[in-house]
């Protein structure tokens, strides 16, 4: 077996069980974020894989033994941890789940008192503190606290309805039936509660929140099959699925067909310009369709790296009303600051009753572009193959537009392409979109290539 690794960002310390990722080394990382946090609570919460009780129980005690006080919200989505954090005025969170990733692996998520990711400043520190292990222990009269909370699920989605773009009115009118996939996660209970609170019938598979993930975990179309096959035989109006800590959203039209979880942005994003003027900010990796409502709607566009806690960051700088990430992410700071699965399906539904569309029908008004994304396995070397990807980018590709803030992202007259490490995984990731689905396919095919053989 290949030597352990963790993989190591803003987006949280992940690793695979038994192989990596331990509880001995969990326990120290609690230690060391009470010990960066100081004082105050913090919520605790996970998804459904088995380790999660596992991991959870160690993060805690690790929390406890250096004075922190713990609130244990149990199995909830991702962005549940968020706001239960903002609302409890607690110093910080972590929630237990390695988001997309396979059930072997397990992660953990730091968030700060205004209940987001912890900055990349921040998770320095943190990092810092934890290879130092000197870490603030306290006797046994001054240990933290264990309590636990069960209603914050329901508070999550209390809140998700009372948004105000969300036009509850016209959702409840339209009577939608939705199939939904929770790939069994924690968002299990939630988004078919949600759904149900706006007035569908709601066709449940793969909500039994038991951890068995029975698809590929990531919401992508190649994973949807069963979802697909599902919304076709309910006639349903569409189909939502989420991925194991339900902060992304992807959605099948009532033809059966994934439209792809990029468009999922795209709609939420258009739904929230209809009735908000301001800025609109998305990652590097996020598809033009995106960016090409954004600006058709007046609003101005601007661009951060990849991953939540980056987008966050951004759209505070640009007092941004909407933005997220292609992969589905869908973050509307007037609710709370982080990706979120509830409020990306609640403007989706909103958008369909108000313009009384199908979501078939909603996007052929969309641009239209290919978008192809691959992931291989992370070389040693890929640094240098990257720069040596560069100086050959324009034989390939024409003339080039280069932005580097994350790997490389060529713009270049059809279309851009990009490759970066992962945030998430030792993998490396591969992303062409054109307006021309044969020079996408052949565009990936040479690019792969190239870094295949180095």
């Amino acid at each position: 077996m290949a030597k352990p690794k963790l993989v190591k960002s803003t987006s949280g310390i992940r690793g695979v069980i038994g192989h990596g990722l331990d509880p001995v080394m969990v326990t120290a990382y609690g230690a060391a974020f009470g010990t960066f946090l100081k004082k105050g609570r913090v919520v605790v919460g996970r998804d459904s894989r088995p380790s999660g009780d596992m991991i959870t129980r160690a993060v805690v005690s690790g929390l406890v033994s250096v004075g922190i006080d713990v609130i244990d919200i149990g199995i909830v989505p991702t962005p549940t941890v968020e706001i239960a954090v903002k609302k409890l005025k607690a110093a910080g969170g972590v929630c237990v789940t390695a988001s997309h990733n396979p059930a072997q692996w397990n992660a953990l998520k730091f968030f700060n008192s205004l209940g987001e990711f912890i900055t990349a400043a921040q998770y320095k520190r943190l990092d810092s503190l934890f290879n130092s292990g000197k870490f603030a222990f306290q006797p046994v009269n001054r240990l933290g606290k264990v309590t636990t909370q069960s209603h914050w699920i329901e508070e999550h989605i209390r809140r998700t309805l009372a948004v105000k773009t969300v036009n509850r009115a016209a959702i409840k009118r339209r009577k939608f039936k939705v199939v939904v996939d929770a790939v069994n996660g924690a968002g299990s209970v939630a988004l078919p509660l949600l759904l149900k609170k706006l007035g569908a019938q709601v066709i449940e598979i793969n909500c039994a929140g038991d951890g068995n993930f029975v698809r590929g975990p990531e919401p992508v179309a190649k994973n949807l099959g069963q979802l697909a096959r599902a919304v076709k035989k309910h006639g349903a109006d569409l189909g939502l699925a989420c991925d194991p800590d339900a902060d992304r959203l992807a959605l099948v039209d009532e033809k059966g067909r994934p439209i792809g979880e990029e468009l999922t942005l795209t709609i939420a994003v258009r739904e929230v310009l209809k009735k908000t003027r301001g800025a609109t900010v998305i990652n590097l990796s996020t598809s033009s369709t995106t960016a090409d409502v954004v600006r058709s709607m007046g609003s101005r566009l601007y661009y951060s790296k990849v991953g939540e806690a980056n987008v966050v960051e951004a759209m505070r700088a640009r007092k941004a009303v909407i933005g997220g990430e292609g992969n589905g992410g869908v973050i509307y700071p007037v609710f709370h600051a982080g990706r979120d699965a509830l409020i990306a399906a609640a403007l989706v539904l909103s958008a369909l009753a108000e313009e009384k569309t199908s979501l078939s029908g909603l996007v052929g008004t969309l641009p239209k572009y290919y978008n192809i994304k691959s992931k291989e396995l992370l070389p040693d070397d890929f640094t240098s193959r990257l720069k040596r990807f560069e100086k050959k980018a324009n034989k390939l590709l024409g003339k080039t537009v280069i932005d580097r803030r994350d790997g490389l992202r060529f713009d270049f007259n059809k279309g851009w392409l990009q490759i970066r490490s992962s945030n998430t995984e030792p993998i490396f990731r591969l992303i062409v979109e054109t307006s021309d689905k044969a020079l996408t396919s052949k565009l990936l095919k040479d690019v792969m290539s190239f870094f295949k053989k180095g």
